[in-house]
């Protein structure tokens, strides 16, 4: 089973969109999009930042 964690290995600015699309299983493009989507409407910016703060990193298993 995947688990949820931020991918320090294809990261832009923190890793979380990289891991939620090797979550999902999508290319990292579709949810660098989205997510770029959701900024515009104000929601993006504090649930990107809520979820660097709580993701863990690949790298800390």
């Amino acid at each position: 089973m995947n688990k949820l964690m931020k991918c320090e290995s294809d990261r832009k600015i923190c890793g979380v969109c990289s891991g939620v699309a090797r979550y999902l299983g999508v290319d990292t493009t579709v949810v660098r999009l989205i997510w770029a989507i959701l900024c515009f409407s104000g929601f993006g910016i504090a649930a990107y930042i809520v979820a660097a703060l709580i993701m863990p990193s690949d790298n800390q298993i």
